[in-house]
């Protein structure tokens, strides 16, 4: 940011502007040459954690865990309440999926040592309130005032949200601050340029899916919502467009997408097209001088471009071992409720996408792009009651399309990465009886607290009770759908 100074001039806009159009076309370059390197069954996992206290409320301390912890593979994320857990990169093949189970248990456990305050995996804290949700409880880090002061800027006017679910909230907020109530995970898949459409088209066409059996947000102010309300609160919460634009059709930028893709390219062009710059930090580097010398250009300014584009599933280029590569971001779900329930959901989201990438007759070719984004927010509505559309069944209850279709792509997908076969059995065995038994993270919560209402407590009160509960049960590393609901 120039000099040091807060907020940016116009000509800061107009000269980033330009950057990121000219990293676009050394984008375009680099995949025309086949510059981009690609490991097959190569994946991420990234985890956001709420921080509470021993009144089961959040605990405003991350700066003071992260110092405690001194472990890069944690990090702040926007509210104070939250970190992030960042899982080393690794092979799915053989068991690559019990080591991330094993390495990510091994950093839980450290930090649950060191940290003074719980730490909970949960797609919405349900004892939050409005008043924590302010600008002063902020993670101490620059780049997100910068973010919220660009965002309320740009919308000009308070952020509203109006969610109908089992119930109805309505409420206004100054500031980008109710977007740290949406805690998820993050699956990262990396792919070959010529066949990344393939898997992003694949993981669009199974959102719904996704986030219906693995709904694990029902409350937020008290409120019953959606089973997964985060979906709705992060689309509202962060929405810069006031009603005019709205009207005028202008893209959110929390964003599921309109249309299937041909190229990974597609996708970059869209997010310089339509959505405006909101942090135009330059940097000094030439991405075509770059190229010329032979090296890899970092591209700066398309990155963070592209991450403050909140696509669903995002594109992300990146450079390892000083090699380009592409990867899908899945950002769908919730996090928690166990380490157990968070690799099923990895294991099944990448056996499918890689079974559905493979198919001859892709699924895009045959579901309409508007019923994969109603299946979505199907999903999120009614969680694992939601019933969806799919090619050659109709309507279907979403548990009944997971058991019968998806979950045997989900075992050949996993047999094309060479997943150890009783790994694989272990963690989709978790969806198969979550799906069988209709109970995951959602409706263990909803379910926890009418019992607890039923023996009269109020509804803050059960909340709280039922948030110590669910802390405890996820320590078990028990899958959600076998937990007690009381």
């Amino acid at each position: 940011m120039p000099g040091g100074q807060v907020g940016f001039a116009p000509q800061d806009r107009v000269q980033y502007r330009h950057k990121v159009r000219h990293c676009l076309d050394a984008f375009a370059q680099m995949l025309d040459q086949g510059a981009f390197a690609s490991r097959d069954g190569m994946t991420g996992l990234e985890i956001e954690i709420n921080l509470i206290d021993a009144d089961a409320g959040p605990a405003m301390r991350n700066a003071e865990v992260l110092a405690r912890l001194d472990d890069p593979a944690f990090q702040t994320e926007l509210g104070q309440f939250n970190l992030e857990l960042n899982a080393p990169p690794r092979l799915i093949r053989g068991c690559g999926l019990a080591d991330y189970e094993q390495a990510l248990r091994d950093s839980l456990d450290r930090a649950a040592a060191k940290a003074d305050c719980r730490l909970v995996m949960i797609g919405m804290l349900p004892t939050l309130t409005p008043a924590d949700l302010v600008l002063d409880n902020l993670s101490a880090n620059e780049r997100y005032r910068l973010l919220n002061d660009e965002m309320a800027g740009a919308r000009g006017e308070q952020f509203r949200v109006d969610i109908h679910g089992v119930e109805r909230l309505q409420s206004v907020s100054d500031s980008i601050t109710p977007e740290a109530a949406c805690t998820s995970v993050q699956f990262h898949l990396q792919v070959p340029p010529d066949r990344f459409h393939r898997f992003w088209n694949a993981s669009q066409a199974i959102a719904g899916p996704q986030v219906a059996i693995g709904a694990n947000s029902p409350f937020l102010y008290g409120r019953r919502l959606w089973a997964e309300t985060r979906i709705a609160l992060f689309e509202q919460a962060t929405d810069t467009r006031p009603d005019e634009l709205k009207t005028q059709g202008v893209r959110p930028r929390v964003w599921f997408g309109e249309r299937w893709i041909t190229s990974v390219f597609d996708l970059f062009e869209e997010n310089v097209t339509f959505f405006p710059p909101l942090l135009p930090i330059l940097e000094q580097e030439d991405p075509f001088e770059v190229l010329r010398a032979g090296g890899v250009p970092h591209l700066g300014e398309l990155r963070l471009h592209n991450g403050t584009v909140y696509r669903w599933n995002r594109p992300v280029y990146d450079i390892t071992d000083g090699r380009p590569h592409l990867r899908v971001e899945n950002r769908v779900l919730p996090s928690g409720p166990t380490l157990i329930d968070l690799l099923a959901n990895a294991a099944f989201y990448f056996g499918v996408v890689r079974q559905l990438a493979e198919e001859e007759r892709p699924i895009w070719s045959r579901l309409p792009f508007a019923a994969a984004r109603d299946n979505f927010h199907a999903g999120a509505r009614a969680g694992i009651e939601a019933t969806m559309t799919w090619p050659g069944q109709g309507e279907i209850a979403v548990t009944d399309l997971v058991r019968s279709v998806l979950l045997p792509k989900a075992h050949a997908g996993l047999d094309l990465y060479g997943v150890d076969p009783s790994l694989r059995d272990r963690l989709l065995t978790v969806i198969d009886d979550r799906c069988r038994l209709a109970r995951n993270g959602a409706t263990w919560q909803t379910d926890y607290v009418r019992h607890a209402q039923g023996r009269g407590l109020t509804r803050p009160a059960a909340l709280r009770e039922m948030l110590h509960r669910y802390w405890t049960l996820q320590q078990t590393n028990t899958p959600v759908h076998t937990w007690p609901s009381t």
